[in-house]
């Protein structure tokens, strides 16, 4: 009988592994690594980020709705990966997942420097507004929207399955939602914002 672990992820999700079943073969090899995909980016995102951000109290209802979502969507995720996926030996090598591990990296190392440059932003105790600088915030408002937005397409395009499409979807349309609201307040906020500077997508939105 595998063992089977419950770890915390994203604002309080929880994903469930399995890790002697998931382990038992190459398909649930690859359902595992999908799982751990995901546990090497929320267990940060959940234990260090919220420790180290500084600034305004965060509002209840917002948190509660998001905590729901992600308990969901973990839920979901977890359930196809254990119970549902199956993927080929040779889907190691497949363009679609090399490449969807590649966006993912590359999606979580915009999201990581991001937030790393606006937690610089204020000294311990401010609460102030401030411009974000450097990095991909030179061409867009929501820099770390933007590299959580292509870490899940990655993710998706590796599990190659309808639940991650699904978060991919629901990220981009929340979080692009998101960028585009920061972009217009730092417009109504600094009079002296980049013009230039576009809200998600670099010289184009």
């Amino acid at each position: 009988m595998p063992a089977i672990h419950i770890s915390t992820l994203s604002k309080h999700k929880l994903v469930l592994v399995a890790s002697g079943f998931l382990r038992t073969s190459p398909t649930h090899g690859l359902s595992g690594l999908m799982l751990e995909k995901q546990l090497y980016y929320r267990n940060p995102r959940t234990f260090i980020y919220s420790l180290l951000t500084k600034g305004r109290p965060f509002p209840a209802l917002i948190f509660l709705r998001a905590a729901a979502f992600c308990t969901g969507n973990g839920v979901l995720q977890a359930y196809y990966l254990i119970y549902c996926a199956e993927y080929p030996e040779e889907w190691y090598t497949d363009a679609r997942f090399c490449f969807g591990v590649l966006l993912f990296v590359l999606g979580m190392g915009v999201n990581i420097h991001s937030d790393h440059l606006l937690r610089q932003l204020r000294k311990p105790g401010e609460v102030t507004y401030k411009i974000p600088q450097g990095g991909l915030f030179t061409y867009v408002s929501g820099a770390n929207y933007l590299g959580e937005i292509i870490e899940w397409m990655g993710y998706a395009l590796a599990a190659w399955s309808v639940p991650a499409l699904a978060f991919a979807f629901f990220s981009l349309c929340f979080l692009g939602i998101r960028a585009f609201n920061h972009h217009r307040f730092y417009l109504k906020m600094f009079k002296d914002y980049p013009k230039s500077r576009k809200a998600l997508i670099p010289f184009i939105f």
